[in-house]
């Protein structure tokens, strides 16, 4: 598993992008919590196991968008802002991955820059760095604020231009089909995290499995 990961990178491995949600927090529970809630304001049934699928990829209006009827789209404003509130009913309910910090600090360690494209928005994100106190290590934080969702590269490719790195320098950290579609389009490797069945350059179901996969690699840097 190592000389396959030491083999994607032959000119070293200078940055890692990493997905926010199932990636950095463990938030499907909580994101459910917030949709079906809504779903609960006007009376309607919890999400089935699509829309579910869906919203844990896509930006939050989309997803919004995507559950709701669109007789009731011109309320959604009103729900998010009034009714349920992200930042006082769901985000308490988020929990960090485990073993992300030590992972990230022996990534810095190695001199690896550190990203993120999330399609949460920017400000969605910021909290999220607020509340773990990540902002030392992440530059740059490309979000659907910034930058087409994924599946589209754009966030990634910007990514890359920042670090000066091309594309085969560069791991993308993702658990979605959107973000293997988006690490595919930029050049990426791709390590599925945490995926079930999400096929990767590196597969791998927590941290210390991706930081075995990466130690010949790390060591070589």
């Amino acid at each position: 598993m190592n000389d396959k990961a030491s083999s994607l990178f032959p000119d070293g491995l200078r940055g890692v992008v990493f997905d926010c949600d199932g990636v950095i927090v463990n938030s499907r529970d909580a994101n459910n919590e917030f949709y079906n809630r809504v779903l609960e304001y006007f009376g309607l049934p919890p999400m089935t196991r699509e829309q579910e699928d869906y919203v844990f990829m896509a930006t939050g209006m989309q997803s919004l968008r995507h559950i709701l009827p669109e007789r009731l789209h011109d309320q959604i404003e009103h729900v998010v802002r009034d009714v349920v509130v992200y930042d006082r009913d769901i985000l308490p309910l988020l929990r960090l991955q485990p073993g992300l910090p030590d992972f990230l600090d022996a990534l810095k360690d190695r001199g690896v820059r550190l990203g993120v494209q999330t399609n949460r928005t920017r400000s969605g994100m910021q909290r999220v760095l607020d509340i773990f106190d990540l902002h030392s290590y992440f530059y740059p934080v490309i979000t659907a604020t910034d930058a087409a969702p994924k599946p589209s590269p754009e966030g990634a490719r910007r990514i890359l231009d920042l670090w000066q790195a091309s594309p085969r320098q560069a791991l993308f950290v993702g658990d979605s089909s959107h973000d293997r579609d988006a690490a595919g389009a930029a050049g990426m490797v791709f390590a599925a995290f945490n995926g079930g069945d999400l096929p990767g350059d590196i597969t791998a179901a927590d941290y210390p499995a991706l930081a075995d996969a990466l130690r010949e690699t790390l060591e070589n840097l």
